[in-house]
């Protein structure tokens, strides 16, 4: 309370709603039902509010602000309304805040891109907030943090760090797009497990979400490239002829370069040709290591057709020089740990024993729609696959017993029930269906909107909180209708049909929802690692044609 700078206050508040965040729970402790172990936020709020001093009415002050749950922050400033103290002005005049710029700091190899906010609090104190947002792991929010100087200074220490260097660029962003791609890098990276922790992050999150919620909505996040599969061959085939194939077996080489454009594609920055350093080390000690299943005469040359591959692309970048040398110097580092992983082979194939296994498990049962999503049970006994199977099902309807009784009957055309929901959320409500009902029309079917139905009443009535909150209707009609179309299986990107973009633009959203459906799925019982699969445990959200494909690779695991 001291300080002539509201930023030490900010941290520490920031700090303890971290701490206190939802999204800081065991998944894996969730999956096995055990209770939270973390410190209650609604409690830890109760015990400052029980206690009346100067300090504890300060931290109330600035949790109240950072707050994103308008009901608990009105619980706050309506007891402090009848204190008698005063904290500092800095902290009674937080807002309004005002970001004045964001700059964009990217690196040719695109690893990843520091986003970089010029923050002024309402007494025109100063703020940075620097998010490093990392592609390599999928476009999340690996660190972050918030210093209390202007924007000019931190990126006039960035240009001076980096030089006459020509491959470190700084851009301004603009607000609205700086605040999409902060915030899905942020939804991500909070159902990641396990989650990146750092001397400031998740800490300074709250905080940093804060600043972020005083941006222009409606920008565009990142926008990751789409290579279609006559894209990556055409690839393929200009490196097999190109003056950097290595010599020896040309089938090899081949196989191998499909499995870098893979994992550069789906798991990587999503632009085969450009590798660095880092991006080579993830693909050597996880990917090629333990994802590629091929001979291991093939396996063996992994590092050599990796240091052709990259030459080839970053030739066809035209990259500096110095850029590849680097790169081929981290792929010279880490290949004896690749060497190392996979010289562990325990059967006379040729092939790894894991994926001597898997072989054999797609000979007899053939490819499953899911990919190889195999799995090994705790004593590392693999689960077979009509087994493992059949888990995935009974977990996308609630059990075995449902599955087994499932039905290709089609969803009534039913009417919004609201009667479990409470009066003062209704209208809201209403007036979210309202939009759901019209874009199931124009691009669903009646199946489609009975579900967005059953949905938004079990949330409402799970978590009316989450209608309480001021936010725009279609963002939450948005976010219904894509938990639904991806539950079903009705987004169909790679053969033309709905995509994730078409449907939340029919509502005139830009970005991801995903943010906005993560609250949603908690309030009907769904932990967060549920979003990615959109796996809802109960057919109660799923129409005919999602539920006969259930039925059908049911019926072929039996």
């Amino acid at each position: 309370m001291r300080e002539s700078h509201p930023l030490t206050l900010l941290q520490f508040a920031s700090s303890l709603l971290a701490v206190t965040d939802p999204r800081e729970a065991d998944p894996l402790a969730q999956a096995r039902g055990e209770p939270p172990t973390g410190p209650d936020r609604d409690e830890l709020i109760t015990s400052f509010l029980e206690v009346r001093r100067a300090e504890t009415t300060a931290l109330l002050t600035a949790i109240a602000e950072l707050l994103d749950d308008e009901p608990s922050a009105q619980r706050i400033r309506r007891e402090l309304a009848g204190r008698p103290h005063k904290p500092p002005r800095w902290l009674r005049r937080l807002t309004p805040i005002r970001v004045g710029r964001a700059v964009e700091m990217t690196h040719i190899l695109g690893d990843g891109d520091n986003v970089m906010l010029d923050v002024t609090t309402g007494t025109d104190h100063a703020l940075t907030v620097l998010v490093y947002i990392d592609h390599n792991m999928g476009t999340l929010v690996k660190d972050a943090f918030v210093v209390d100087a202007p924007l000019s200074s931190l990126q006039g220490q960035f240009e001076q760090m980096t030089g006459d260097e020509p491959d470190t660029h700084f851009v301004d962003l603009d607000l609205a797009d700086a605040r999409a791609r902060i915030t899905e890098a942020i939804a991500l990276g909070a159902i990641t497990y396990p989650p990146f922790e750092t001397d400031t992050w998740p800490g300074c999150r709250p905080l940093v979400e804060w600043v972020v919620r005083h941006l222009p909505e409606g920008g565009s996040g990142y926008v990751r490239p789409e290579w279609s599969d006559e894209d990556r061959d055409a690839l393929i085939e200009r490196f097999l002829d190109s003056k950097h194939l290595p010599p020896g077996d040309v089938e090899a080489a081949e196989d191998l370069a499909a499995v870098f454009v893979w994992f550069a594609c789906d798991y990587g920055p999503g632009d085969p040709l450009r590798w660095s350093p880092v991006s080579c080390e993830i693909l050597l000690t996880d990917f090629l290591a333990h994802k590629a299943i091929l001979p291991d005469a093939t396996m063996q040359r992994g590092p050599d057709v990796l240091r052709a591959f990259v030459r080839f692309a970053h030739a066809e970048q035209g990259l500096r020089p110095a850029l590849t040398a680097q790169t081929l110097e981290a792929i010279d580092e880490y290949a004896p740990d690749y060497l190392d992983a996979i010289a562990d082979r325990d059967d006379a194939s040729g092939l790894r024993g894991r994926n001597a296994w898997i072989m054999e498990q797609l000979l007899e049962h053939g490819l499953p729609e899911e990919g190889l999503g195999f799995t090994f049970d705790e004593d590392g006994t693999p689960v077979p696959l009509p087994v493992m199977t059949r888990r995935l099902l009974a977990e996308e309807v609630g059990s075995e017993e449902t599955l087994d009784a499932l039905t290709t009957t089609p969803l009534p055309d039913e009417p919004l029930d609201l009667s479990a929901v409470p009066e003062d959320v209704r209208d809201r409500a209403a007036a979210i269906a309202a939009l759901t009902d019209r874009c199931c029309e124009e691009l669903l079917d009646v199946e489609h909107r009975t579900a967005c139905r059953r949905l938004l009443a079990d949330v409402a009535a799970g978590d009316p909180r989450i209608l309480r909150r001021r936010s725009k209707d279609e963002t939450a009609a948005a976010a219904i209708a894509w938990v639904i179309a991806k539950a079903n299986g009705t987004l169909d990107p790679y053969h033309g049909g709905l995509t994730a973009r078409d449907l939340i633009g029919w509502f005139g959203v830009s970005g991801s929802v995903s943010q906005r459906a993560e609250p949603m799925l908690r309030a009907v019982g769904l932990p967060p690692r549920a979003l990615p699969g959109m796996r809802l445990g109960t057919p109660r959200y799923l129409v005919s044609t999602a539920r006969a494909r259930i039925i059908e690779r049911r019926d072929r695991a039996r």
